[in-house]
């Protein structure tokens, strides 16, 4: 397995949490190796990893790089971590760029990356069974695999491409084509050749033996030509070799009966810890400190897929209701100056953190009452899985993984016990006014508003099934490559 991040090593969003349970679940099961950069962050961290004898040349660029072994990382498991060190690529205090843009040899970096995989993987002799890579950054893998590298791996080994978001897709100018070191027949169109560009991305969609996505829902909609970022042409042609196995979550980390980076503990049997965390929470954002009013977080990357516009859409009618919200995440600068206008503008009410928080994040799933979700797309979506664990309902746009994990409520399946949160289909502020209204009008009614806070906890989102389905994948590859 290859993934560009690993958690808690190395981290910018949800890949990261899935590379870093996702093996985990696995290993219980198959041996797995996970190879990923060593980062600054990684050294910085504190996390022990011994260096392995074991030094080697890349060819990238027109030239040759070293690249060093590390490993460590998982006392807890069989699961082995391979740090990949260059000092010159991956010694940076970001992993893919700055405020100010991409790094700009990045397709440099990671067909590095993508091609030291493979020669670690042989300098280790581990002949797999089976190649997973995780998102643009290892794109290159399959390619490799079935071209340059293609007589020095088993032949029965399969390539899987797991496509966590599919509109980044590592996309580069025709010049910088010569830094992966392919044959320039590659460039074109029935391979790595996009709109006059090069994508590391299609590359994995073209070369793999098999393509999976985060959630079904996602692994459907890729397909239609207004959510498949342009490559919906070739996921059509691939789609018989093309599933969704959603992401399951680590609850060792999110789970408020134990979770240490939160004000109180609480459990479904006794919910007066959440009561508390509510408290802290207004608090620590500066609110009015009032149990009684409803308060909303947001945890998200503030981009447009992220849904911030038609929140912001919609944020002029909410001053006629008494409703707070605390909202952490960077992105666009003009999300950011428009979403602190309005917490300057009514701060006993509204609350924004720009900066990457993890213990405010836990403190906002403990302590809000619901968490806001309206994401244009959302290939799975992590947070509103943590959030019902919490108890705190996610008000959603149904899409994607939000679609797979989110029942809508309503009066009835509320009580049976179905029902987990609340959902809209339009993707406007109108939509999601009407949808967070109902949700508002739920939470006046304590009785009704604690059995579906109930209902959400009970739901179980563990990697144990999530990982039986990768399994399942991986066995029926390998059986049909004889």
């Amino acid at each position: 397995m290859a993934s560009p991040e690993v958690a808690p090593f190395s981290k910018t969003g949800g890949l990261a949490d899935v590379a870093g349970s996702l093996p985990l679940a696995l290993a219980t099961s198959a041996d797995v190796a996970l190879f990923t950069p060593y980062y600054k962050c990684v050294r910085e961290s504190g996390i022990e990893t011994k260096s392995l004898a074991v030094s080697l040349s890349i060819p990238v660029g027109g030239g040759v790089r070293e690249v060093r072994l590390r490993q460590g990382g998982w006392a807890r498991s069989k699961a082995a971590v391979y740090f990949l060190e260059c000092d010159e690529y991956f010694d940076r205090d970001q992993l893919y760029g700055t405020r100010d843009g991409d790094f700009p040899d990045n397709a440099e970096r990671f067909a590095f990356f993508c091609r030291a995989v493979l020669e670690a993987a042989l300098a280790l002799e581990l002949k797999p069974d089976v190649i997973q890579a995780h998102d643009w950054q290892t794109g290159l893998i399959p390619v490799y695999l079935k071209t340059l590298y293609a007589d020095r791996f088993p032949k029965s080994t399969r390539a899987v491409m797991t496509l966590h978001n599919l509109s980044y897709q590592g996309l580069f100018p025709p010049h910088e084509f010569g830094v992966t070191g392919l044959p320039p027949a590659l460039f074109g169109i029935e391979h790595l050749e996009f709109y006059g560009k090069w994508s590391f991305l299609k590359g994995g969609l073209v070369f793999s033996d098999w393509l999976t996505t985060v959630s079904p829902t996602y692994s459907k909609e890729i397909l239609r030509e207004d959510l498949g970022c342009g490559l919906d042409g070739v996921l059509r042609v691939r789609q018989d070799s093309l599933s969704g196995i959603l992401n399951g979550v680590d609850y060792s980390l999110w789970d408020p009966t134990d979770d240490p980076l939160i004000p109180k503990n609480y459990s479904a049997k006794n919910l007066k810890g959440k009561e508390e965390c509510k408290v802290a929470l207004q608090r620590r954002a500066g609110l009015r400190r009032d149990k009684s009013i409803p308060l909303v977080g947001m945890i998200t990357r503030l981009v447009e897929q992220k849904g911030i516009d038609i929140f912001l859409q919609m944020a002029p009618s909410l001053s006629q209701d008494v409703v707070q919200f605390v909202i952490l995440g960077t992105g666009s600068a003009s999300y950011e100056e428009r979403l602190k206008a309005l917490a300057a503008k009514d701060p006993d009410y509204f609350s924004v953190f720009t900066t990457f928080d993890n213990q405010l994040a836990h403190e906002i799933e403990a302590g809000a009452d619901m968490f806001l979700m309206p994401s244009k797309f959302e290939p799975c979506g992590l947070n509103q899985i943590y959030s019902m664990r919490f108890g705190t309902i996610p008000v959603v746009r149904r899409t994607g993984g939000l679609a797979d994990t989110v029942v809508d409520a309503s009066r009835d399946n509320i009580k049976t016990g179905g029902a987990t949160g609340f959902s809209f289909t339009d993707y406007s502020g109108d939509a999601l006014y009407a949808c967070l209204q109902r949700a508002l009008s739920h939470f006046q009614d304590k009785k009704v508003w604690n059995q579906l806070m109930l209902n959400a906890m009970a739901r179980d989102h563990s990697w144990e099934s999530s990982a039986a389905e990768y399994l399942k994948l991986f066995k029926r590859l390998v059986k049909a490559a004889g």
